[in-house]
């Protein structure tokens, strides 16, 4: 339970309290709940959706994106804006890069990347509620999370010490590939909408991955929350274009 837990305060802003630093080797096995963290959170927003139903469809979709902000306490579009900072002003230098990704200032171009994102997102939203498609507000959480457990099981993580660091170094490899493997069974059961969103999360993932390997060598926590967000970003645009 202990692990579940580390997960859904880490990612999310629900009022979970710990009593106490875990140890490493739980909070490595917290990465395995991720996918299921992302699943509570699409239920939320699912539950959300059915509750604000008779509302119009525009202010249901702001309503839904304010509430998914809220529930992740904005966290990955911290990481986005400081990694969209970072790969401008870093010029293709490593140490610069991820000197940049440590201010907390945003630049014009996290703003931009900010606003387009969420611009995105909710106009997606705004098509799939309008069509009745409930199905992405399960999927863009689910798999959004889900990408961190591939990208923590397929890339260096670049900066030692601290939480990042400690999950990637007690990841438990072999449970994280079966929850991987469960979590693509899940999307094609699903049908066209979990197939079509399974491989968009796949072509982002590998693109992400490819220009942080690149850039900075490895992930960090900013580029993991940027990837978060364009996956689920990506999800949602996806499924919108489809209906």
């Amino acid at each position: 339970m202990q692990p579940f837990l580390i997960a859904l305060q880490f990612l999310t802003s629900l009022p979970v309290r710990l009593s106490g630093m875990p140890a490493p080797q739980v909070a490595g096995r917290s990465l395995l709940h991720y996918p299921l963290v992302g699943l509570l959170l699409g239920s939320i927003l699912w539950l959300g959706s059915l509750a604000i139903e008779g509302t119009a469809v525009p202010l249901q979709a702001a309503l839904l994106l304010a509430v998914w902000v809220a529930l992740t306490g904005a966290l990955h579009l911290d990481g986005l804006a400081d990694s969209a900072d970072a790969w401008l002003g870093g010029f293709g230098d490593r140490e610069r890069t991820l000197a940049i990704m440590k201010d907390p200032r945003s630049g014009p171009i996290a703003v931009v990347v900010l606003v387009l994102l969420l611009l995105l997102k909710f106009v997606a939203l705004w098509t799939l509620l309008a069509a009745g498609e409930r199905m992405a507000l399960l999927l863009a959480p689910l798999l959004g999370r889900g990408a961190l457990l591939g990208l923590f099981l397929t890339t260096s993580y670049v900066r030692s010490g601290g939480l990042g660091h400690a999950l990637a170094e007690h990841l438990p490899r072999a449970s994280v590939r079966i929850v991987l493997l469960a979590l693509v069974a899940f999307c094609l059961a699903l049908g066209t909408s979990g197939w079509l969103a399974l491989m968009v999360s796949l072509a982002i993932g590998v693109l992400a991955r490819r220009a942080m390997c690149r850039r900075i060598g490895g992930t960090t926590g900013d580029t993991a929350g940027a990837l978060l967000e364009l996956v689920e970003c990506g999800v949602l645009v996806a499924l919108a274009l489809r209906v």
